[in-house]
């Protein structure tokens, strides 16, 4: 299957309206989508995890992934840590919409099987604000890609470890309005 990177500008019919702003200019002109856009139009729950978990957290957060996959809550995180990672594994295995950000350009990146098989199955978007320039994934360009996520997502489930970078942003989206549930308290 050839997979077919389409770039969306700001004026596009499918750019994500989420994405616009009002008399000024756009925080995005473009970005690059692999997948169905429409998803987009769901109501979008992001999941953040941090990079580090305790073992107690890691068997919640198995058993959350499980209990998404079951209600077929659309998701969306740049699955990038290793709990993040094992949901998706997880989540893959269901049949709810997925919506993966990675921290870097998706132009040429390489896609596992099991995300070619969701994409085709209109069930998964692999989603960037990055262009081609940006090939390899950065602490810069991570935290650029949760505050486009955080676009995206109507609420955010996660765990964030004490003083970690997560926690600062996770305490920034309950001060912006979203709704954070942070399931993982330990």
């Amino acid at each position: 299957m050839k997979l077919n990177v389409k770039t969306i500008n700001y004026g596009d019919a499918t750019f994500p309206d989420v994405l616009k702003t009002e008399n000024a200019p756009p925080v995005y002109s473009r970005i690059w989508a692999l997948g169905d856009i429409s998803i987009l139009d769901s109501h979008l729950t992001g999941f953040i995890c941090s990079q580090r978990c305790p073992g107690d957290i890691i068997l919640k957060v198995y058993d959350l992934a499980k209990e998404l996959r079951k209600t077929k809550i659309p998701i969306i995180s740049g699955f990038h840590t290793p709990m993040e990672k094992e949901c998706l594994d997880l989540l893959l295995r269901g049949k709810q919409p997925v919506v993966i950000c990675p921290a870097r350009s998706i132009i040429k990146m390489r896609f596992p099987k099991i995300w070619i098989t969701a994409i085709s199955d209109g069930r998964l978007l692999a989603l960037s604000p990055f262009s081609e320039k940006h090939n390899r994934i950065t602490a810069e360009l991570s935290e650029k890609r949760n505050r486009f996520v955080s676009l995206l997502a109507k609420e955010f489930i996660v765990f964030s470890a004490p003083n970690s970078k997560t926690e600062t942003f996770c305490n920034e989206l309950s001060t912006s309005g979203k709704t954070v549930r942070n399931f993982f308290e330990v």
